[in-house]
């Protein structure tokens, strides 16, 4: 249907005994968009894939797939009538199966010279063509990870949806299959939906960031939008390890050991409050005998190549602040002086 959502869920709800593991799901997927579905485990991403792949059932709302019904009260269209591709995170390969037959056993309605070539089309879009008559556990994880890509592209699904399709692959090769899978999919125009509990990758990887936390979204927008202003507390725990210092509203900022932070204008003063503080937001003052700024200790270091982490004791507060800057401060300086960017700080209560 013209101009209508690639997928489209309406108060989706689902219940497992007695608890609620998905409640008042609304969410659109626009056609050509990729989105990053997070949360801590157990917070419902896996069972909402399910639900839109046809694999569970709602107990409450609907899903329609360009305009279409596919659950809902009074209707149910089985998976494989869904047009939607998968990706596992095993991959899911038929070990005794060529790179070519696997990719083609999603093609098995066509023609085989059809099924053949358009195999072959989505093996060199990944780049493996060279690799075709090999067999799966002759080929790397990452080899492996863009075969089953290939085989889920291949149909040419109206959806695709990735389950933790990265987490079996050490660091630097998961991060290089991720940006080729991701630039792929744009340059097909797939609309996508990938499940991850990194947050990196979440905010790195899709248009779109979901963020769930038991069974409910609490917060979606681009990675920009839900890093640098997050609505909850989750939020801001799940995308950054703030530091936490507690203090109360006065006059429109916090009173805390570190000085008056944040924007608190809408708050009444006396109340408790949390400012959260990135630790990117602080910064060394070279001259630790100015008068400005806030007097510390440092406490500790762990140098991280491009940037350094630092442990700060500040006066009156608990625990140390973390720091976490480019700048270079000589190995045996203690005593400190630094300042806050204000646009750093957020304020919850």
């Amino acid at each position: 249907m013209a101009g209508s959502a690639a997928l489209e869920l309406k108060s989706v709800g689902k219940r497992f005994g007695d608890t609620d593991v998905l409640s008042d799901i609304d969410l659109s997927v626009e056609r050509g968009e990729i989105i990053c579905l997070v949360g801590r485990s157990g917070c419902g991403k896996s069972t909402l894939l399910r639900i839109v792949a046809g694999v569970e059932t709602p107990d409450r709302g609907s899903v329609s797939l360009n305009g279409s019904a596919v659950a809902d009260s009074a209707v149910f269209v089985e998976p494989e009538k869904r047009n939607i591709g998968f990706v596992f995170q095993d991959y899911a390969l038929f070990p005794h199966l060529t790179v070519e037959q696997n990719v083609m056993f999603g093609l098995r309605t066509l023609a085989k010279a059809e099924a053949r070539r358009r195999a072959m089309e989505m093996i060199e879009h990944v780049h493996l063509q060279e690799l075709a008559k090999r067999y799966p556990h002759t080929l790397s994880g990452g080899e492996q990870q863009r075969v089953a890509l290939a085989r889920a592209l291949a149909p040419q699904p109206g959806l695709l949806l990735m389950d933790e399709p990265f987490s079996n692959l050490d660091r630097g090769l998961r991060d290089n299959v991720r940006e080729e899978t991701l630039g792929l999919l744009r340059q097909l125009g797939t609309t996508a939906i990938m499940v991850t509990h990194d947050p990196e990758e979440a905010l790195s990887a899709g248009d779109r960031v979901v963020l769930m936390q038991r069974g409910r979204i609490v917060q979606s927008g681009t990675g920009y939008e839900i890093h640098d202003n997050p609505k909850t507390r989750y939020a801001a725990d799940f995308f950054c390890a703030f530091n936490k210092i507690e203090g109360r509203v006065r006059q429109g900022r916090v009173e805390t050991p570190l000085g008056l932070l944040g924007d608190a204008s809408d708050l009444p003063d006396g109340l408790a409050a949390v400012a959260y503080v990135r630790p990117n937001a602080i910064s060394i003052i070279e001259d630790n005998t100015a008068k400005d700024g806030i007097a510390g200790e440092i406490l500790s270091r762990v140098f991280l190549g491009e940037i350094e982490q630092l442990g700060i004791a500040v006066p009156g507060l608990p625990g140390d602040l973390r720091v976490r800057t480019m700048q270079r401060t000589p190995a045996k300086t203690k005593a400190v002086r630094f300042g806050i960017d204000p646009k750093g700080v957020l304020i919850f209560t």
